[in-house]
């Protein structure tokens, strides 16, 4: 057993983990490319590979959230308390902040600031409504494949956890990385837009993973989870 601070830093260091090399790809691939030519597929996998990497590492310290969706999933199943929830949220966006901050201190300014830091945003004519539904619905599956591998003891085994909550990340950048930025994460999109300064859309990047979060943590809980 792991103690609460023993956790918080878990979930400090998985989140700069997700931002570091998520965020960073998108500053990466702006500095060899100043034309804005992305790899979607590169900047997909960086955040996929980050954080499969990260629960696979310290999943078993503090459940591997380093995201407020998935936490509010955990959270409204009663596997967590309101308090620990409250706590590992402030560490999620600390590590989210600290990342954000060390990218914007050792990449080019120009760079930086074309991309916000990486922070995810809205193609032009994509509503905020629609934003914020496609949002919610990756990030639902997220969390029911959180669910999935590493909370239900019968499921896909913990082991491959962190691959399978990797690939589903990777795979809702791949749909929704070029209309919403695909952030499936509030401290994602959070601490680049705190430390760059640019806030449009923010609500998106709320609303739309949390409740997808808490839906999907309702339903798997109820559905799979609950003895009959």
């Amino acid at each position: 057993m792991y103690n609460t601070a023993q956790e918080l830093v878990a979930e400090f260091i998985g989140t700069f983990a997700l931002i570091f090399f998520g965020a960073g790809s998108i500053c990466a691939y702006q500095y060899v490319h100043a034309n804005g030519d992305f790899s979607l597929l590169g900047v997909a996998l960086a955040n996929g590979l980050a954080i499969a990497i990260m629960v696979s590492a310290m999943g078993h310290i503090s459940g591997g959230h380093y995201n407020p969706a998935i936490t509010i999933g955990v959270w409204v199943t009663k596997r967590l308390s309101t308090l620990d929830a409250i706590l590992f949220w402030g560490a999620q966006l600390a590590g989210a902040t600290a990342a954000a901050f060390v990218l914007k201190a050792v990449i080019p300014e120009d760079t930086w600031r074309a991309v916000s830091l990486g922070a995810p945003a809205l193609a032009r004519d994509f509503g905020v409504g629609a934003g914020m539904a496609l949002e919610a619905v990756t990030t639902f599956f997220l969390v029911l494949v959180v669910f999935a591998t590493a909370i239900d003891e019968r499921g896909a085994f913990k082991a491959i956890g962190g691959f399978g909550i990797g690939l589903t990340i990777t795979l809702g950048i791949l749909v929704a990385g070029p209309l919403t930025g695909a952030a499936l994460n509030p401290a994602r999109a959070f601490g680049p837009a705190l430390v760059a300064n640019h806030w449009a859309n923010q609500s998106v990047y709320w609303i739309g993973p949390l409740a997808g979060g808490f839906l999907a943590g309702l339903l798997y809980d109820g559905l799979f989870l609950k003895k009959p």
